[in-house]
């Protein structure tokens, strides 16, 4: 399905004690993203399908089922305590994924329609 080059997200912990780590992690990030270009050229994605994949990512947002999982999954992290990249990719990828991609089917199946 071609999309979003993976290179513009990222998935990092910093609690609130830790100011310092947090300006790094976002400042390190704008200039990842800055260096990519555009959305959309990286991609080679057309104007209008960006817009439309752009529009189904903040209906996806707005999903109360992938919400809860989300909130679910946030409270696995705290009762385990381990923020580390490798546990967030393995869970996220284990618990989000599938029920991203199914939303996202069904929402451009109401699309075609």
């Amino acid at each position: 399905m071609g999309g979003v080059n993976p290179d513009r997200f990222a998935l990092d912990w910093a609690s609130a004690a830790e100011a310092p780590l947090y300006v790094e992690i976002i400042t390190k990030f704008t200039n990842h993203i800055k260096e990519l270009g555009p959305l959309g050229e990286t991609e080679r994605i057309s104007h209008e399908k960006l817009s439309s994949r752009l529009s189904m990512a903040s209906s996806l947002a707005a999903n109360v089922k992938l919400r809860t999982r989300f909130a679910k999954l946030t409270r696995a992290f705290r009762q385990k305590n381990d923020y580390s990249a490798e546990l967030l990719e393995a869970e996220m990828s284990e618990r989000l994924d599938a029920a991203i991609l199914r939303e996202m089917e069904k929402q451009e199946s109401m699309i075609r329609s």
